[in-house]
C-alpha cells in the first residue's frame, strides 16, 4: 500500500517539481485521500477559499482521478504548470488566473548582486529571537507591503508564529532595516537545507513600509539578504514572484536572476 509521502516523492521524481507547497503541507491533516479501486492513489488539500493542490501517483494517472476530485473546487494550483495539469484544467473548464515564476541566480552574478551599500542614516540588523515589540513593527510593515496579497497580507501575531513554526526557520536569517528607530523594511531569507552542501537559499519575503517606497531600498534589502546567504555558503538563490508584477521581474532580471520554473492557478470564472 502506498503512503502519502511515497506519492509525493514519486510525483517529484517524475515531474521534477514538488506537487504540494509548504503552506498546503501544513494542512496535510485535512487532506482528502484519493483512491483507485481501493488503493491510495493521490492526495488533495484545499485552502479556506477552496483552492486546491492535488497530486496523483504517476502509476495511477490518466484514470480521471484528478478530474473527479476537483469537480467541486473553485480553483487549483498547477505546480510547474505542466501539460498534464493544463489538460485537466481545460477538461474542467478552468482558466489561468494567476501565475508565479521562480527565478534563480548563481555565481558569478550572485556575488555581484550581493554587493550591498547601506544608505547613510540606516542600519541593518538580524533578528536574534522573539521580541514582541519588534514583531509588532514587523507585522505592520508586512501588512503595508502586502495589503493586496492573498497569502502574505493581513497577518497577525498568530500567523507570524505559524510561519516561524518550521524546521528551516532561523531568527538570524531575518534581516531588518531601520531608519533612525523606525523599522522600515525586512528581508526574510530561507535555507533549503545545508547551504555549504549545495542546498539553495531563497529570497523568501521582502517588505517595505509605505514610507520607504520609491527610494530604491528594495534592492538594498535584497542585496543584504543575498550577502547573508552567500556568507552562509549559498551558491544558488531562488525567489518566487508574481508574473504580472513586471517591475519586480525586471528588477530581478537586472540583478542577474533568470526564470527557471512556473506555477499557475486555474480557476472557475
Amino acid at each position: 500500500m502506498l503512503t502519502v509521502s511515497e506519492i509525493i516523492s514519486a510525483a517529484l521524481r517524475v515531474d521534477g517539481v514538488a506537487p504540494l507547497s509548504e503552506s498546503y503541507l501544513r494542512r496535510l491533516d485535512q487532506a482528502v485521500l484519493l483512491d483507485d479501486a481501493g488503493v491510495l492513489a493521490g492526495v488533495m488539500i484545499t485552502d479556506d477559499d477552496q483552492v486546491a493542490e492535488i497530486v496523483v501517483h504517476p502509476d495511477y494517472r490518466n484514470r480521471g482521478i484528478a478530474q473527479r476530485a476537483l469537480a467541486g473546487v473553485s480553483g487549483v494550483w498547477a505546480h510547474g504548470d505542466l501539460p498534464a495539469a493544463q489538460h485537466v484544467a481545460a477538461k474542467l473548464g478552468l482558466v489561468k488566473t494567476r501565475e508565479l515564476v521562480v527565478m534563480s541566480i548563481t555565481e558569478p552574478a550572485l556575488s555581484a548582486a550581493a554587493d550591498v551599500s547601506i544608505p547613510e542614516g540606516m542600519r541593518i540588523e538580524h533578528l536574534s529571537g522573539p521580541d514582541k515589540e519588534l514583531d509588532e513593527k514587523l507585522l505592520k510593515v508586512n501588512n503595508e507591503a502586502f495589503s493586496w496579497h492573498p497569502e502574505q497580507g493581513g497577518w497577525d501575531m498568530q500567523r507570524l508564529e505559524q510561519a516561524r513554526d518550521t524546521d528551516w526557520f532561523r531568527f538570524e536569517d531575518v534581516i531588518v532595516v531601520f531608519e533612525d528607530e523606525d523599522l522600515i523594511g525586512f528581508h526574510w531569507t530561507k535555507r533549503h537545507g545545508d547551504l555549504r552542501a549545495g542546498a539553495k537559499g531563497e529570497v523568501y519575503v521582502v517588505g517595505l513600509a509605505d514610507s520607504a517606497r520609491g527610494r530604491g531600498l528594495g534592492g538594498v534589502l535584497v542585496s543584504a539578504g543575498l550577502a547573508h546567504l552567500v556568507e552562509q555558503g549559498a551558491r544558488e538563490v531562488i525567489l518566487y514572484v508574481e508574473k504580472d508584477n513586471q517591475p519586480a521581474v525586471k528588477r530581478y532580471r537586472d540583478m542577474g536572476f533568470e526564470v527557471v520554473e512556473r506555477h499557475a492557478v486555474y480557476s472557475r470564472l
